[in-house]
């Protein structure tokens, strides 16, 4: 069989555009290798949420492109967000590509692929307003091992944050069919694997563009905890505006669906949020936390910030700081802004922030992110938790498991045995700043 080698970068959903990716190669009489130098086809999975993963990413195509000059059998393709922003113009930076395959159009590679053997160079970037279910059934998903499965279930994006070139690399908001999501489901569970993971740039807004039905988040999670066997169900990123009562009462009643809010505030400063174009204020934010840590007992709210956006002051950036003190929010995931071509906040070059003073920001906005994910851990010393095992690996001569707790805590558990997979009950016996450490009851 012919190999591809695939590398991967950015969220979640460009991994499970890889595993789809993986899985109608496969039917072309390809297999995976881990080792890009034995493949006869290399593809870059790509992000364009910052400029250094655009950077990284044709750094990588130079690699492969030196390559080439070796082995002229050698195809090579760039897939995902900057594949669908800069579609043709990749031909000339980079003209040993043969393939530009952008974000709308991932079924359309077989195609590709019989065209690219002819000597054609192709691409496939246009953007369309529909999902494509149809040719999602045609093809099984070839998912990386392990133990958590990701489902994507939107696509695209509507809010048009002033930072943000998501909606401009994925498009509008479009829903999945339910019933293509619960198929993949339970294909990954029969396959052995113990968690289920919705995704979506905005998860929550589920179902909004059914014109058929009415059919949302929390229906979807009932037809998936009701299917049977022992896994987990969980769900990102959630916009904070469109979590709703009903969503939160059906993560509490539902046993299969677990104890964790990922819920973006972007900024502390109100003003700022405005400038974002942010539906929400401080406020607002405030109390949609306040609401998710009072029905849900245990959660974890995780969030993600900026740091040093245009026109961003210190006061409000220590607005930013307080907030996460404030909201008690148990871990973020942090950036320095990075203008984005398209984007309206990438013209406000005069408002930019100096590179100092923003990286700095940043540096201090990551210290208080420890100080608070050290905190919020602290509160689980002593406790006896459910942990799903993920991992199994030698430290320093010593063995170890590590997993998550149903509320998304990292867990490592001393232990000669492997058990990847399986739920282990654990007493909580210490903490670190990133992760409990436990051992078995």
């Amino acid at each position: 069989m012919k190999k591809v080698y695939i590398e991967t970068m950015g969220c979640q959903m460009n991994k499970s555009d890889t595993e789809r990716m993986l899985g109608m190669l496969s039917y072309f009489g390809y297999e995976e290798t881990k080792n890009p130098e034995q493949a006869d086809l290399l593809i870059v999975n790509t992000c364009s949420i910052r400029q250094l993963s655009e950077d990284k990413a044709f750094s990588q195509l130079g690699v492969w492109g030196k390559w080439k000059q070796s082995k002229p059998a050698l195809k090579i393709g760039i897939a995902g967000c900057v594949a669908q922003q800069k579609a043709k113009s990749i031909f000339k930076r980079a003209p040993y590509v043969d393939f530009v395959l952008g974000t709308h159009k991932i079924y359309a590679l077989p195609e590709i692929i019989e065209k690219i053997s002819k000597g054609e160079k192709i691409c496939e970037c246009t953007e369309t307003n529909t999902t494509e279910d149809e040719q999602a059934v045609k093809y099984d998903i070839k998912r990386v091992k392990g133990v958590n499965a990701w489902i994507p279930i939107t696509e695209g994006c509507n809010n048009f944050c002033t930072y943000c070139i998501v909606p401009y690399t994925r498009g509008r908001e479009r829903s999945r069919l339910p019933e293509t999501i619960i198929k993949e489901a339970k294909d990954a569970l029969n396959t052995g694997f113990k968690e289920i993971t919705l995704l979506g740039q905005n998860v929550d807004s589920y179902g909004k563009d059914f014109k058929d039905r009415n059919y949302r988040l929390a229906d979807l999670l009932r037809e998936l905890n009701a299917i049977e066997g022992k896994f987990r169900i969980r769900f990102v990123t959630s916009y904070p505006t469109d979590i709703t009562d009903e969503l939160i009462k059906t993560v509490v009643e539902l046993d299969k669906v677990c104890e964790y809010f990922h819920i973006p505030m972007q900024s502390g400063s109100s003003e700022v949020l405005k400038a974002m174009n942010r539906r929400y204020d401080r406020e607002t934010y405030a109390g949609i936390v306040a609401k998710v840590r009072e029905m849900v007992p245990d959660v974890t709210i995780t969030s993600d910030f900026i740091a040093g956006f245009p026109g961003e002051t210190e006061e409000q950036f220590q607005q930013t700081l307080s907030a996460i003190d404030e909201f008690e929010l148990d871990y973020s995931n942090l950036a320095a802004y990075s203008p984005r071509e398209k984007t309206v906040a990438a013209k406000w070059v005069d408002k930019f922030i100096p590179e100092d003073i923003k990286n700095e920001r940043f540096q201090r906005l990551n210290k208080k992110v420890q100080e608070n994910c050290l905190k919020s851990n602290l509160k689980y010393v002593g406790r006896e938790m459910e942990v799903l095992i993920e991992n199994f690996y030698d430290h320093k001569g010593k063995m170890i498991n590590t997993g998550k707790t149903r509320n998304f805590k990292t867990v490592h558990i001393p232990c000669d045995k492997d058990l990847t997979g399986e739920f282990v009950n654990v007493k909580i016996t210490g903490t670190k700043t990133w992760y409990l450490q436990g051992d078995f009851t």
